[in-house]
């Protein structure tokens, strides 16, 4: 009698075949392993969420609609301290000049700090001085022919930035309707990405 072996050589198709595992064999300590690295994987993906939730909490993404600064998106994050030169956003006065502008939800404005607390601001003519050094011009009229109204001087308060751009049509601490821009109205201070 012909084994197993010969049959198949032989082209017995019908030959009994001896089982062998088509597959990987799954064993219970392999089962065991797939699953706790569901439930790791499960882990990281939640606290990967909660991770995005808080920071969505103190970070918003802006877009910037003027032509006044170089950028046109930030990514602003709330309660960071600001330092000369960066960007803040903030909520500008409520004033009929602003509201002609920008409408009555005018949304926030972002600027580059330029002065300090402590730091002097001054007028020389219709130049604006912060320290001694001119950091902005000021015109008597907006485009639109309404007078606009040197903004303040002295000492910036503690809490409160000279905030501007170098924009020639900058609406900013330049003008009383803007003046300094204080912590109650700060949203947070932004990094330029594009």
């Amino acid at each position: 009698m012909a084994s197993r072996i010969d049959a198949r050589r032989q082209g017995d198709l019908f030959a009994p075949r001896a089982s062998v595992p088509t597959g990987p064999v799954e064993t219970v300590g392999r089962k065991r392993l797939r699953q706790w690295g569901a439930v790791a994987l499960l882990a990281v993906v939640m606290a990967s969420y909660n991770g995005i939730s808080g920071w969505r909490e103190t970070h918003a993404f802006m877009i910037n609609a003027s032509e006044s600064l170089p950028n046109w998106a930030f990514f602003v994050e709330k309660g960071k301290a600001a330092s000369r030169g960066e960007y803040v956003f903030f909520v500008p006065p409520d004033n009929e000049l602003v509201r002609r502008h920008f409408g009555p939800a005018s949304g926030p404005f972002g600027k580059r700090v330029i002065g300090m607390p402590g730091d002097v601001v001054s007028h020389e003519g219709s130049w604006v001085l912060v320290n001694g050094v001119r950091v902005a011009h000021m015109k008597s009229r907006a485009r639109t022919g309404e007078a606009l109204i040197p903004g303040p001087v002295g000492r910036v308060p503690d809490g409160c930035f000279y905030v501007g751009t170098p924009h020639p049509d900058g609406f900013d601490s330049r003008y009383a309707e803007i003046g300094f821009a204080c912590r109650k109205q700060l949203l947070g201070t932004g990094t330029p990405i594009l």
